[in-house]
């Protein structure tokens, strides 16, 4: 890895997270919060700092002019060390409010990886926090790295690599023929669902300031809430039920929409293979636990219905709202709501998880072994909407599943060990992975928080949120010893 361009890649985008850190600075104002600008205003400091550290410190780091011939290694460690610095970066607003350091970055991380997860033990903080708390999962919802691919000229070329490497998928799927007009339009979806969310929750009776943190953290998958009840707390039937649409449309992939957009065709997202599972899988999910709670005595069928698809829309998705605290579920309809933890949204969307698209990869090759068993001879081929998928993709599918569930699996029993307490150890462990904030537990359900979890623990949640927002990838590929061959 060339050091010049890590230093250069790392100071621009340091540099512009310092603009990014100054907006709350303006909800500051408009509030007549005046002792929530120095917060705000040192972070923006600090990462303007850095970045001028970063292309200072390290020879010919500025004299680059573009980044045209950056290398895939050094586009992964990139975008690893974005996430991570803007995380450190994006807590110091929250040290000013007497959060201590480690739930500072708790806080922050889960907001950046759009994770939901939250310390707070009391919400009487000022606009500008929540309004910081929620933009972070919105910039994070579809990535930092993409959104400078779209807006800095030079990243315009090199940005390929690095946006590939903050989304990465089964398939690249780029729908421009270059990557920042990809980049560019994609925001622009993600931009218009915003606005068009927050026009509908002001007309449904929310307050404004409430309409824009839920809505950006609904597009983003994320979850925060600047009410402590989450949506529950509104108490509204239009409420409910509009957040519930737009979480469905940020777990469908934003390319997607996009060419469904174009094409003035929303029908056209039925021709794609993955779109017809996530709605199957909703639709199927919904269905049993609705039944399981009318059959347990809740009695209100289309309450059961509303819950039911709101909560497997929130989890399938990673967003993480609440309509109803399910903790007070009974034990099978909880159960199959930890199933759904596990199912993941569309690739390329704001969702987390595994994603649909690997589970496709995965039962297709499982499928096309058992045909190779019966008949030795024939050739099968996984397909995924009439593409041929090649060996080498869904073998690295198959293996990024394995050390998902790894991951999991070892998470899940430390935890489960530090907190004594197994359902904080399981589901706190695929909910901090699929960056999905609430586990189907007491402590750290959906009305619950992370504040009283042992410092242990709280760390493997923070390492758990990072590799899951970026899927690992970045991660594995930074364990190899001979990645970290550097270069000046």
């Amino acid at each position: 890895m060339r050091l010049n361009y890590l230093a250069n890649a790392l100071g621009l985008t340091m540099m512009y997270v310092g603009l990014v850190l100054l907006t709350p600075v303006i909800v500051a104002l408009i509030y007549g919060e005046y002792n929530s600008i120095i917060p705000f205003l040192t972070a923006s400091i600090v990462s303007a700092g850095l970045g001028f550290l970063f292309r200072k410190s390290v020879p010919n780091a500025t004299t680059l002019e573009n980044l045209n011939d950056i290398k895939k290694g050094e586009a992964l460690f990139i975008v690893a060390m974005s996430w991570i610095i803007f995380s450190i970066v994006g807590a110091i607003p929250y040290l000013f409010y007497g959060i201590q350091p480690l739930n500072a970055l708790f806080e922050s991380v889960s907001g950046i990886t759009t994770t939901g997860a939250t310390i707070l033990t009391h919400f009487d903080y000022p606009h500008a926090f929540f309004f910081w708390r929620s933009l972070t999962q919105w910039l994070g919802g579809l990535g930092i790295i993409v959104l400078f691919i779209a807006i800095l000229p030079q990243f315009a070329v090199a940005g390929r690599q690095m946006f590939f490497a903050e989304t990465p998928g089964p398939n690249e799927d780029k729908f421009t023929p270059r990557i920042r007009n990809t980049a560019s339009a994609l925001w622009k979806v993600y931009l218009a669902f915003t606005i068009i969310e927050v026009a509908f929750l002001i007309w449904a009776g929310m307050p404004s300031f409430d309409a824009v943190c839920n809505s950006l953290s609904t597009l983003s998958a994320g979850g925060f809430s600047p009410h402590a009840q989450s949506i529950i707390g509104y108490n509204s039937d239009k409420i409910t039920w509009i957040v519930f649409a737009f979480m469905f449309i940020a777990g469908v992939s934003f390319n997607l929409q996009y060419k469904a957009i174009v094409q003035k065709n929303p029908f056209s997202l039925f021709k794609n293979e993955e779109f017809r599972v996530y709605f199957g899988l909703v639709l199927l999910m919904s269905s049993l636990i609705a039944i399981s709670l009318f059959l347990n005595h809740h009695t209100d069928t289309v309450e059961n219905i509303r819950n039911a698809l709101f909560q497997v829309v929130s989890i399938t998705t990673s967003s993480g709202f609440a309509s109803v605290d399910f903790e007070k579920w009974n034990y099978t309809s909880k159960l199959l709501l930890f199933v759904v933890m596990f199912m993941g949204a569309c690739a390329s969307s704001a969702g987390g998880g595994i994603k649909l698209a690997r589970w496709l990869v995965v039962f297709k090759s499982m499928k096309s072994e058992i045909v190779k068993i019966l008949h030795p001879n024939a050739i099968v081929n996984i397909k995924i909407d009439g593409k041929t998928v090649q060996p080498e993709t869904a073998r690295q599918i198959i293996v990024f599943v394995f050390f998902y569930f790894l991951i999991f699996g070892i998470t899940a029993v430390l935890i489960s060990i530090i907190e004594q307490n197994s359902a904080v150890g399981l589901t706190g462990a695929i909910s901090s992975l699929g960056n999905i904030g609430p586990g189907v537990a007491t402590t750290t359900g959906p009305l619950g928080n992370y504040d009283s979890l042992h410092t242990t623990s709280k760390i493997i949640f923070i390492i758990n949120m990072l590799v899951g927002r970026l899927e690992l990838i970045p991660f594995m590929v930074m364990m190899q010893r001979d990645f970290w061959s550097l270069k000046d």
